[in-house]
């Protein structure tokens, strides 16, 4: 494959809430962490050992209002998009970098009565329970949960 590509596929359960900010009257970003957890049984002691990763999403105008309104805290998600690494100076004037997910598609796969993650069913990426991607199209005001 002579090509690169840099995609992200992520399931797992946000951290907080969406914070959101507003630049001018078209354009916000929706910032919030998500947990995915991978267990696994030790072969040294036979134990069962569970390792949870953070990662920071970042959402974009209308992927982020509708994110903000309808996910919380503790909720399942399936989330697509591509990694970007930013640069920025801490209050010491240090060089910091964070890396972030930038998502381009968002589904959300805790139903209302599952709302709080570890009881939320799974529904797989290609039947999702609500599917919210970077388009044109205005949401459907008419939303089951």
């Amino acid at each position: 494959m002579n090509g690169t590509m840099n995609k992200v596929i992520l399931i797992g359960n946000l951290g907080d809430e969406v914070k959101m900010h507003q630049f001018d009257d078209a354009n916000s970003i929706g910032r919030f962490p998500v947990a995915t957890t991978e267990s696994f049984t030790s072969k040294e002691s036979g134990e069962k050992v569970s390792q949870t990763e953070w990662h920071n999403i970042v959402v974009r105008n209308k992927l982020a209002e509708i994110c903000s309104k309808y996910v919380k805290k503790g909720d399942k998600v399936y989330i697509e998009g591509r990694l970007k690494t930013r640069k920025w100076q801490d209050n010491n004037n240090q060089d910091r970098y964070t890396t972030e997910v930038i998502a381009s598609e968002v589904i959300f796969l805790t139903t209302k009565g599952n709302s709080g993650g570890e009881n939320s069913s799974y529904s797989p990426p290609s039947q999702p329970s609500q599917d919210i991607s970077h388009s044109t199209e205005e949401p459907n005001d008419d939303l089951p949960f």
